[in-house]
């Protein structure tokens, strides 16, 4: 009789943003999955990093390190503004420590396939890997570094940071996707997040899939907390939360640059 396959919900990129992480997290509970992994940046951007820490402290069976974990709450962070005073006043005491403190990536062996999991790319939670990224930054993702420290390399390389989702496999297998983003996705607004399927701890080959979903939420619920709680870069907030436009970006004539830019029209024949 066939082995039952075991699941693993990946999130990412929460942000902040409560609303969200509970629609989601209702959804995994729904499908019945029971070990999730939490890919990085639970706080910034959002209302409610504290109440996200929480949750994902109790849900998460991993935790792995973001880039907003490690900067926010860094005593020798120089770049200050109201906003990013007011995300760290959210924390509790104790918090930032556990967030500087969370690992880099997690390995493991799913049906046969080595899988290494990180926020934004093999050398740095700072390095950031966009989808169309070239052949070097490419196989970079599956190389060791001092980061993800040595031993067997990947196969498979799972990710966050860009709040943007995509698959992507070459002819020796090594397959790369990104997460999305749970709290602030970009593109489309919907919170997103990853579920692997497979024999976990497997040396030997056995059906393996991943699966991205789309989870709708109560948008106007999340932005309404946060006016109430009087968040600065609430308009920024909006703008990522309503439109999936980035808050750097909602001014842009002719929209974002971080999205494959529009084919020149061709001369007629």
């Amino acid at each position: 009789m066939a082995r039952s396959l075991d699941r693993i919900a990946l999130i990412s990129d929460v942000h902040g943003n409560l609303t969200a992480l509970e629609a989601v997290l209702a959804d995994i509970d729904a499908r019945g999955i029971e070990r999730i992994f939490n890919l990085g940046d639970y706080v910034g951007k959002g209302p409610r990093g504290r109440e996200v820490i929480e949750v994902c402290r109790e849900r998460c069976e991993v935790n792995i390190l973001g880039n907003w974990d490690d900067f926010l709450p860094d005593p020798d962070r120089t770049y200050d503004n109201e906003a990013m005073a007011w995300w760290l006043a959210q924390l509790a005491d104790g918090q930032g420590n556990w967030l500087r403190g969370l690992p880099f990536c997690h390995d493991f062996l799913l049906s046969g396939r080595r899988v290494r999991l990180f926020h934004a790319s093999a050398t740095s939670v700072h390095r950031r890997v966009r989808f169309d990224h070239d052949e070097a930054e490419f196989l970079g993702m599956f190389a060791n570094t001092p980061a993800t420290g040595d031993g067997p390399e990947p196969s498979v390389v799972g990710y966050g940071d860009t709040h943007d989702p995509f698959y992507e496999v070459d002819r020796e297998r090594r397959t790369l996707f990104n997460t999305g983003s749970v709290g602030n996705s970009m593109g489309d607004p919907t919170p997103v997040y990853v579920i692997l399927e497979g024999v976990l701890g497997s040396e030997v080959d056995a059906p393996f899939s991943i699966q991205f979903v789309r989870v709708p939420y109560d948008v106007e619920a999340e932005l309404a907390v946060a006016a109430r709680l009087g968040m600065p870069e609430l308009a920024g907030y909006v703008s990522e939360l309503r439109r999936g436009i980035y808050r750097g970006a909602m001014h842009v004539p002719g929209g974002p640059r971080y999205h494959r830019q529009p084919r020149p029209q061709q001369p007629a024949a």
